[in-house]
């Protein structure tokens, strides 16, 4: 059942990856929290984000603006590193409070408050009028790059930052779509350097037949959207994946997940 779930929301978050710009990790994250460490879930996640990120170059590859590639990408990979070096510092063993809920402890971690605001935070970029008509100078892709590749290592969610400021950028959809999958790979080879050689410690054998699942159904979504990306418009997908991700903050926020 559990490589059922996960591979189920593998594809469907697949399938918005294409049309917004992120959702995968985004969604792919939490879930796998569910049944995993949180180190073991982000690490994990940032795998099957990796090869189907591979997959996308193959398909929508050719339409990447170099010049966005190179002021965005660089600072976000350089953060990535960091990112990742302080998950693997924090003692998620922190409760930052509990309460009681129908007679059950309910307890949140530290780690788990922090990627449920910052969940929030991406989800209401999109939702929130005034982010929307929000227009982004070239000036400000670094900045965006290094808040994104930060948030990415950290938390296995950057797709919601980077495509805030990419899709302000001037970019028309196919260079959007692209661009974003290209650095979103220089990201996943960055913070998963530092993910592997903390593994070790781990016994992954038994998450092996889940991981092929994942990737396939990942690849399997990614197909399908790539036929779709011509009738769906990006700003219905991006409003379903922000209330999704909202809702997904909001249970971790109070525990429930």
């Amino acid at each position: 059942m559990d490589i059922l779930i996960i591979s189920l929301v593998t594809f469907f978050a697949a399938i918005l990856t294409f049309f917004s710009g992120f959702g995968l990790g985004t969604i792919l994250t939490p879930v796998m929290i569910l049944y995993f460490p949180v180190e073991l879930a982000i690490s994990f996640t940032g795998i099957v984000h990796f090869l189907n990120n591979i997959f996308k170059i193959f398909l929508i590859g050719k339409y990447v603006n170099k010049e966005v590639l190179v002021r965005f990408g660089l600072p976000a990979i350089l953060s990535a590193l960091i990112g990742s070096h302080i998950l693997f510092q924090l003692d998620n063993n922190i409760i930052l409070y509990s309460y009681k809920l129908f007679g059950d402890i309910m307890e949140v971690q530290l780690l788990k408050f922090v990627i449920s605001i910052l969940l929030l935070i991406f989800a209401l970029i999109d939702l929130i009028p005034f982010f929307k008509k929000l227009k982004f100078e070239k000036k400000s892709l670094p900045l965006g790059g290094f808040l994104s590749g930060f948030f990415g290592g950290l938390t296995g969610n950057q797709g919601a930052l980077r495509s805030a400021f990419l899709i302000k950028s001037g970019l028309n959809k196919k260079e959007f779509i692209g661009t974003t999958v290209l650095i979103s790979l220089f990201v996943d080879i960055s913070r998963i350097s530092v993910y592997s050689s903390n593994l070790i410690e781990y016994n992954i054998s038994n998450y092996y037949l889940l991981g092929f699942f994942a990737i396939s159904a990942g690849i399997s979504g990614s197909i399908l959207g790539n036929i779709l990306l011509k009738k769906i418009t990006l700003e219905l997908i991006q409003i379903i994946v922000a209330v999704l991700i909202m809702l997904i903050g909001l249970g971790l926020l109070i525990g429930i997940i």
